[in-house]
């Protein structure tokens, strides 16, 4: 059978069964999560293969008998065919295809009053652009750690916008699409971890006020901001559900809110996808 042939066969059987085994939804569209399952029964009790999407390190986690890649997928991506390269040592490179469904977002129009946040100015460009430095840097981080799932618990409780992705425009002014997932909660409630991990970033950002970045492991990173206080540090260890900080209006907001996102391999994908099935 061909690599192609089984890999078609073999997802049909994960997403009947990803709901069960704490699996990711199958969505491979730009913006979504890939589940790829890359190998056979022996190989589980081995090292798990290395995982190459373009020049990223995917996610690999044991699935009943197989290793399985969770491939985050950029949000420009076009779509088409897209390659996975699989190795282990001692063994040929092996690659395994999939199709990316393109995908059209929403476009979201948002009003800001404070001007400085739509245009600003050279000073605090210059902050703006050595900010975005610092985060492209922790959510492309890779760190060993073994994984036996992504499920994530919601941070807050609150009504969830299914807003990611959208192509926002600030005062009609084109601005980069939404990246996460906004969850309307009242100022002061408490944001937990939504699952174990090593604080990677926290301070105050230009754009993102308040903000926490947390590294799961294996390029898996969830990152929370506006917050209102912080209550971790940069290092720290954290536990599933454990208190991070509290839900503020901090950056560029209309009003009270976290902006809660998840990345895989170094690339936004939407939150909705990894949220535990139990969540409200």
């Amino acid at each position: 059978m061909t690599v192609n042939r089984r890999l078609t066969i073999t997802l049909m059987l994960l997403c009947t069964a990803a709901a069960a085994e704490a699996m990711p939804q199958h969505a491979p569209r730009p913006g979504g999560v890939a589940v790829i399952p890359i190998g056979a029964a022996s190989m589980s009790e081995g090292p798990a293969p290395i995982a190459m999407f373009g020049d990223k390190r995917a996610l690999v986690l044991p699935h009943d008998d197989e290793w399985v890649a969770i491939v985050g997928i950029p949000l420009d991506y076009e779509g088409g065919t897209a390659r996975l390269s699989i190795s282990l040592p001692g063994q040929p490179v092996s690659e395994y295809s999939f199709e990316v469904t393109p995908h059209a977002y929403r476009e979201q129009r948002i009003t800001v009053e404070n001007q400085r946040y739509v245009d600003p100015d050279p000073l605090q460009l210059e902050r703006i652009a050595a900010e975005r430095e610092r985060i492209d840097t922790a959510l492309a981080a890779w760190r060993e750690s073994r994984l036996v799932d992504v499920e994530l618990l919601v941070p807050v409780a609150g009504p969830r916008s299914p807003s990611f992705g959208f192509r926002r425009f600030f005062n009609d002014q084109p601005r980069a699409p939404h990246k996460g997932m906004d969850i309307a909660a009242p100022r002061g409630s408490t944001i937990v971890a939504a699952t174990d991990g090593v604080i990677s970033i926290e301070g105050d950002f230009f754009f993102n006020g308040n903000t926490v970045i947390i590294d799961h492991g294996q390029g898996l990173l969830t990152m929370y901001c506006h917050l209102d206080a912080i209550d971790v540090r940069q290092g720290d260890s954290v536990a599933r559900g454990a208190a991070i900080g509290k839900v503020g209006a901090t950056g560029r907001v209309t009003g009270a809110h976290l902006h809660f996102g998840v990345y895989l391999n170094g690339t936004a994908v939407d939150p909705s996808l990894l949220l535990a099935p139990s969540a409200p």
